[in-house]
């Protein structure tokens, strides 16, 4: 199907191309010109984008599908063309059928790309290696321990041994179990006030400096997800500037929340790692303006009677595929930067650390386009969600940014 795009802003932050009223045309599920119209080119479709931005699907680093019809559903309905899944399914993803069965379950519903990650040890023990190339043949794009810390040392620098010598990306949570176990929030003064058990900042920042010390040992290309303190960004930040192959994302919603959100045990509030002090949420931010960091929604899908319990009994985490895009609106607004760098947090960046051809409008690359209103309003409610996780610390809110139109392939899906 051939569509034309037209008086659409497109914005492809990876090919530093940002240009009002103009036009972009896809032939063939694939970009094919922004601008003047291929040679015999005739429309089967117009999408008129008048007062929209035209950008590269967003590609989103983090996100449990607990029912994988809604999740991509909601995926497509915030602009996000390509989920990465985490292994910590049931059962983890540690056998090529798990996530060869997972792929082309995927494809058959046929909305967002399924990026999976492999378990990197069986069952996600932290003790022998998953079959790391069988995995890789069935479609992961990585390997990961989701957020089941690796307690022995020496287990960890095996596996990035091995997967160094594949070349195979590691995404690692740097958090301390002995440090984190019995943590419900931030170690400070708002959990010392609600007599909630803390988890530190050393937690990140000794797990950050025993991967960085791997890394260096191994070359393994490793991806630290879900920073949460300064003292992490710095000591990742000062790998990065040693040459070593590493990078790291934010959760967006660490980009504009605090510990003070917790309030009066709020649930919605509960993440893992914890909200953190302003200062932290701070560097995060600096990070992410930065482009030393990519921004991830962190979309854990929770049941309401999960929230419905005391803070330190509910489960951790909040829905983001569908908030990703205003809440990162909202953060560049803040930060002061321009739209087009915010976009590069949630596309292009997030393709890089990935290896991967997406998050770009470039001519013959696939057309995974989101096209969205960055003025229009609307309400975060539960039934406003195509997610069945209704947990949100941002229900009720406004939200600026409304997707009119997701393509994934050249296919409109939302």
């Amino acid at each position: 199907m051939n569509i034309l795009i037209e008086n659409g802003r497109v914005i492809d932050p990876g090919q530093a191309v940002d240009r009002e009223a103009t036009s972009l045309f896809v032939v063939a599920g694939r970009i094919a010109a922004i601008g003047e119209a291929p040679a015999g080119f005739v429309a089967d479709e117009v999408i008129d984008a008048a007062g929209c931005v035209v950008c590269p699907g967003l590609i989103d680093l983090g996100a449990r599908l607990n029912s994988i019809e809604a999740e991509l559903a909601a995926a497509v309905a915030g602009g996000v063309t390509s989920v990465v899944v985490p292994p910590d399914a049931d059962p983890p993803l540690d056998e090529p059928e798990l996530a060869d069965r997972l792929v082309h379950r995927g494809r058959e519903i046929g909305k967002a790309r399924v990026l999976p990650l492999g378990a990197l040890t069986l069952g996600l023990q932290g003790e022998r290696l998953s079959e790391l190339a069988g995995l890789k043949k069935a479609g992961c794009v990585a390997f990961s321990q989701a957020k089941v810390p690796v307690v022995d040392t020496e287990a960890l620098l095996r596996a990035l041994e091995y997967a160094a010598s594949f070349a195979f990306p590691v995404f690692l949570h740097p958090q301390d179990h002995w440090l984190s176990r019995n943590g419900i929030a931030h170690d400070g003064e708002v959990a010392a006030r609600l007599g909630l058990a803390g988890i530190p900042v050393a937690a990140e920042t000794i797990a950050i400096a025993t991967i960085v010390q791997l890394v260096r040992d191994t070359g393994c290309r490793v991806h630290l997800t879900r920073l949460s303190s300064a003292a992490g960004v710095a000591l990742a930040k000062a790998a990065m500037a040693e040459g070593l192959p590493l990078s790291f994302d934010v959760g967006v919603h660490h980009l504009l929340l605090t510990e003070n959100d917790i309030g009066f045990f709020n649930t919605h509030a509960r993440f893992q790692p914890p909200l953190r002090t302003q200062a932290d949420r701070a560097a995060l931010s600096a990070a992410a303006a930065e482009g030393f960091a990519a921004i991830c929604s962190d979309h854990t899908p929770v049941g309401a009677d999960d929230k419905l319990v005391p803070f330190g009994e509910a489960k951790p985490g909040a829905t983001g595929l569908e908030v990703l895009l205003p809440l990162t609106l909202k953060w560049a607004e803040q930060a002061g930067i321009s739209l087009s760098a915010a976009l590069a947090r949630i596309t292009s960046a997030p393709a890089a650390i990935l290896g991967l051809a997406g998050g770009s409008l470039a001519i013959g690359a696939a057309a995974d386009i989101c096209i969205f209103d960055p003025a229009a309003e609307w309400q975060l409610t539960p039934e406003a969600l195509k997610s069945r996780g209704k947990n949100s610390p941002w229900l009720g809110c406004r939200m600026s940014g409304k997707v009119r139109r997701t393509l994934v392939g050249g296919r409109i899906v939302y």
